[in-house]
């Protein structure tokens, strides 16, 4: 088993779920809120007459448990789904290993 994380731009989340799902009809997935800054170092916004500056931009954190031989497949449709065309700010995925996963409810391990 494999899990596949990604960190994307909040707006993306449904795009990559859907994404994810019509090329290798994997379902399950974990979305949490999340803020943070890659290279983009935040951005600056304008408010009737005064500059803002926001370090922390609202992002969503998707995991993805999955077999082995699908891991490359997921990874590849998030990153197409999550790509927004601008120079920096649509996040980034990785994978890890994943050793032991069993159902809380059948006790049932997953292979």
């Amino acid at each position: 088993m494999v899990k596949v994380e990604a960190v994307v731009v909040r707006e993306r989340v449904e795009t990559v779920i859907d994404a994810v799902e019509e090329e290798t009809g994997h379902v399950g997935v974990t979305v949490v809120e999340a803020i943070g800054h890659g290279r983009e170092r935040g951005v600056t916004h304008e408010y009737r007459g005064r500059t803002f500056e926001s370090r922390f931009l609202p992002k969503a954190l998707l995991t993805f448990v999955v077999g082995d031989g699908l891991a490359e497949r997921v990874a590849a449709a998030i990153a197409d789904a999550a790509r927004t065309g601008h120079d920096s700010g649509d996040g980034l995925c990785w994978t890890s290993a994943v050793s032991n996963a069993v159902h809380h409810r059948t006790g049932e391990r997953l292979e």
